[in-house]
């Protein structure tokens, strides 16, 4: 995956899982001084219920595997301080009406993971360059303690600090997958 990364990137946000098939997984953001990468912080977080996907497909319940940059973030809730463009919608951001309780507060804050989405647009734009087959809509938001329909999930306070601390003039991007598909 190091191959996949674009030149100039100085943060990683890197998920990973153990199995191709657990929805768990930990988050951690990785920056680059110099030549060097460094842990900066690293969190629980969860993946899709099915596991990951090499060829993700609308609805398989699993994450896409690969490295996708971070450009659009948005939510529920004023912006918190984001560097990245942020768009507040109450509307557009709300969890259905009949989901579960403990997902009423996913959409508070999302940062758009640029699978299958136009870069620029607001995370809930709904073009899908590679087709609706190929699925979307594959954010980072807040986690409800259990596997996602796709996205990543985790706890409001890496939110709130990935939110204030990725920054697009360091070309921020995401590796994301099980620790074997990560190693190819």
């Amino acid at each position: 995956m190091w191959q996949r990364i674009p030149v100039g990137t100085r943060q990683i946000v890197a998920v990973f899982g153990d199995d191709k098939t657990s929805p768990d997984s930990t988050l951690v953001l990785y920056e680059k001084h110099g030549a060097k990468w460094e842990p900066r912080m690293s969190w629980p977080a969860h993946n899709g219920k099915r596991g990951w996907a090499i060829e993700h497909r609308e609805n398989d319940e699993r994450s896409p595997v690969g490295v996708f940059t971070l450009s659009d973030a948005g939510g529920v809730l004023d912006d918190p301080g984001t560097r990245l463009p942020y768009t507040q919608d109450e509307d557009a951001f709300i969890s259905p009406f009949y989901w579960e309780e403990a997902h009423w507060h996913d959409f508070d804050y999302v940062i758009a993971i640029d699978y299958n989405r136009l870069r620029g647009t607001r995370p809930d734009d709904p073009t899908r360059p590679l087709g609706q087959s190929k699925g979307g809509g594959i954010w980072l938001h807040l986690d409800h303690g259990d596997g996602t329909l796709g996205c990543v999930s985790v706890p409001e306070s890496a939110m709130e600090y990935l939110l204030r601390r990725l920054d697009p003039k360091d070309k921020p991007v995401i590796v994301m997958g099980d620790k074997a598909n990560l190693r190819l």
